[in-house]
């Protein structure tokens, strides 16, 4: 079962969203318009379970914070966070900004329970430390000045 979730940010409620049905009527869940997410900044793309692997070891060794962003190209609030995604990991270089189409990675995502996208895991050390479901700007926002400032306090 997989979602798309969009949170409206003045009530706090789902509002829009894609569902299971829309999902198998997409099929694999790209259409011809659909190919991929456009993310930037220092937001590294995974593309398999082997980058998986070597990034979140390269993180553990450097002792760095990981945010990982479990979204699909077909999931428009997906796309309305993207932006946001890149911004923060321009604004906040110490962490490692990690995403994850659930459509190219279904064994990684599956292995994460990932039933709604976007889903946005905190990772210290590989294991996860906080987790948001759906695109709810102000609340990813806070979570990320959260796991950043864990840095310095070293309470995560």
């Amino acid at each position: 079962m997989l979602a798309c979730v969009y949170v409206c940010v003045c009530i706090g409620e789902v509002i829009d969203g894609c569902t299971d049905l829309e999902f198998q009527r997409r099929g694999s869940g790209r259409s011809d318009t659909d190919s991929t997410l456009t993310f930037g900044g220092n937001v590294h793309l995974i593309g398999s379970q082997e980058e998986w692997d070597e990034k979140i070891s390269q993180a553990n060794k450097e002792d760095r914070l990981v945010v990982v962003n479990f979204s699909a190209a077909w999931c428009g609030p997906c796309r309305v966070i993207a932006p946001l995604y890149t911004e923060l990991s321009l604004k906040y270089p110490p962490l490692l900004f990690l995403s994850v189409d659930v459509d190219d990675l279904m064994d990684l995502s599956s292995s994460w329970d990932i039933h709604a996208t976007p889903t946005f895991f905190f990772l210290k050390h590989g294991q996860p430390k906080d987790k948001l479901v759906g695109a709810n700007k102000p609340e990813l926002q806070k979570k990320v000045l959260a796991f950043t400032e864990s840095i310095q306090s070293s309470s995560f």
